[in-house]
């Protein structure tokens, strides 16, 4: 049985202002640095779900690169196939948060070790035993040679047997539709499972309602459409049935990495054997506890945690 998941994507560290509310454009105190990257927060939940976990990747030769794979270790995520480079540093986001729910980031990102993924580091032999390979969006659009990266991989795990999972984590407002087409068309041939939100599935298929967008979708290599719905849940639609999973209540610190950790719920519990329905409640539980502690990774649970709130022990 191939029981790893995996995947290949972009790592930085955050750091945030303290409070709601304070301008990054003013003098004041920040906290962190964090360990952060859409793709390494999701790995890095898979892996404290007890679910064994590799990842490609780079960062800097630099105390930021070594918090993050430190953690990375910690937590049980294989990373013998994260560069460490020493012509270029981890990247660093700067973070602050409004009282609607809103955040606004500055980057510093020219000269990141997180965009040097290249097809070549793609080892088929490192993805032999993964049952599952995750592409993030967010990773695609740090370079043409970062998509091919997520392509080449999705593509061995597929023809080995294994499944493909993608979210396309973008804001639909920053790129046309054709150079969405163009990036994210080889990926959705392969896979199987989608996780977007409404807004990004809405840009992917041209459908306006949700059902109908679904259903474009669903068909051809994909079986599985997981809508992340934040406070409202999520839905979660296949070829016959459509599951709707309320949120679960919690008091929200941070947001940040919520939606990525809800993917690693749910590979979780379809890696380990749980029907549709007990997998949605498990991938609301991660994400909904994602958001109780500052910091994008910090709040990422154990299964055990993660289960007792979905009512699964």
């Amino acid at each position: 049985m191939k029981k790893y998941v995996a995947c290949a994507g972009d790592l930085l560290v955050e750091v945030m202002r303290p409070n709601v509310g304070d301008p990054l454009g003013e003098p004041g105190t920040f906290v962190g640095p964090y360990p952060s990257g859409a793709s390494g927060i999701f790995i890095d939940a898979v892996a404290r779900l007890h679910v064994p976990a590799k990842f490609v990747g780079a960062v800097g030769n630099d105390d930021f690169g070594d918090l993050i794979t430190r953690r990375f270790r910690e937590d049980g995520v294989d990373t013998t196939r994260i560069k460490v480079m020493d012509d270029y540093t981890t990247g660093v986001a700067f973070v602050t948060y409004f009282e609607d729910g809103s955040r606004k980031f500055i980057y510093h990102m020219g000269r990141a070790a997180t965009g040097q993924i290249y097809p070549e580091d793609i080892d088929p032999s490192y993805l032999e035993d993964v049952g599952f390979f995750h592409v993030m969006g967010s990773t695609m659009f740090l370079g043409d040679h970062c998509a091919e990266a997520c392509i080449k991989g999705a593509e061995i795990v597929k023809k080995a047997g294994g499944r493909v999972s993608f979210d396309p984590n973008f804001r639909p407002e920053l790129i046309s539709k054709d150079e969405l087409s163009r990036l994210f068309e080889p990926i959705l041939a392969c896979a199987d499972i989608v996780f977007p939100t409404f807004d990004e599935l809405e840009a992917i298929t041209g459908e306006a309602t949700e059902e109908r967008a679904c259903r474009a979708l669903l068909g051809g290599s994909t079986d599985i459409v997981a809508i992340k719905k934040g406070g409202e849940g999520s839905s979660v639609y296949t070829a016959g049935d459509v599951i709707h999973i309320p949120a679960f209540e919690v008091e929200e610190v941070d947001p940040t990495g919520a939606g990525d950790c809800y993917c690693a719920g749910f590979l979780s519990g379809l890696t380990k054997g749980m029907k549709l329905e007990e997998t949605a409640r498990l991938a609301n539980a991660v994400g909904a506890l994602a958001v109780t502690r500052k910091g994008p990774m910090e709040g990422a649970p154990s299964y055990e945690r993660a289960a007792a709130l979905a009512g699964l022990n």
